[in-house]
């Protein structure tokens, strides 16, 4: 039975109106383990998925190792971009980019979609033709993120 299956059981059986979240942590207690029915895929859309399927995403970082994924332009890129797997407090999103001159700086984008960039130098301005690239390459990240 599904969750909501037990809730509405609990209700009609002894009277007792619970919450979703009532009912989980209950089950939760006795540990109770609801199935869910298990629909058989055809054999046929399997075969077609497999073959037309794109490589599985890599696994994301543990807390042990950095949280952050590299992104390049390409072989001639001299930006690169890394999106932080924990965005800064206060950000939506928010990673670390090196320019072609070597300076790092932290970007991130606000509740109010603002990109805000931070560099480690104090003053430091990126040449414009880097804040091009910085912007393409975290525009395509971003995108396949699902931002």
């Amino acid at each position: 039975m599904k969750l909501s299956d037990i809730q509405a059981r609990i209700a009609s059986e002894l009277g007792l109106k619970m919450t979703y979240m009532d009912v989980r942590l209950l089950v939760d207690d006795l540990k109770l383990t609801p199935k869910d029915v298990d629909v058989p895929k055809p054999v046929s859309s399997t075969l077609e998925t497999a073959s037309t399927a794109q490589p599985p995403p890599a696994p994301r970082a543990s807390a042990a190792t950095p949280a952050s994924q590299p992104a390049t332009a390409g072989p001639a890129s001299s930006v690169s971009v890394q999106v932080d797997q924990i965005a800064r407090p206060g950000a939506v999103v928010s990673g670390k980019v090196k320019f072609s001159d070597g300076n790092m700086a932290e970007w991130y984008f606000d509740q109010m979609g603002r990109l805000g960039l931070i560099p480690q130098q104090p003053g430091y301005r990126p040449p414009t033709s880097d804040l091009q690239q910085f912007q393409s390459l975290l525009d395509s990240e971003l995108s396949k993120m699902g931002f």
